[in-house]
């Protein structure tokens, strides 16, 4: 007897991987700036007025990325374009948040060009991958 599989999987095992090395990295990324921060508001003459906004700005990134990596994995591994879309949306949000961090905080660091360079490569990469696991949902 010929076994018929009709069933085919659309959703992408390297954005899965690589969403959940995002969340990994997130993690190192949000303490090492978090400490950069701390580091530079002490070894260097950091204006009290720009402390908290560059503060603001990590946090709000942190809030950002909960949803960000929890839509996409939802919508790769369910298979809907909604939520892979969102999760898309939200990343060219991380991504302005991450540039800021590359060029117009108060103080940029060799260790924060490193840190958000990576960064931005993989929020790259995981976009190219959404948008090719979109529209293998689409077609």
């Amino acid at each position: 007897p010929e076994i018929l599989n009709n069933s085919s999987q659309l959703s992408s095992l390297p954005l899965q991987m690589l969403l959940y090395v995002n969340g990994v990295y997130y993690i190192f990324y949000f303490l090492a700036t978090l400490t950069m921060i701390v580091y530079k508001s002490q070894a260097f003459s950091y204006p009290d007025d720009f402390l908290a906004p560059d503060l603001l700005v990590l946090f709000i990134m942190a809030i950002l990325e909960v949803p960000r990596l929890y839509l996409g994995s939802k919508g790769n591994l369910t298979e809907e374009e909604a939520p892979l879309g969102l999760s898309l949306v939200l990343t060219l949000g991380s991504v302005v948040l991450a540039v800021y961090f590359l060029a117009w905080q108060t103080y940029v660091l060799r260790a924060d060009v490193i840190l958000n360079a990576l960064l931005l490569s993989t929020y790259g990469l995981e976009s190219g991958l959404k948008v090719m696991t979109i529209a293998a949902f689409v077609s």
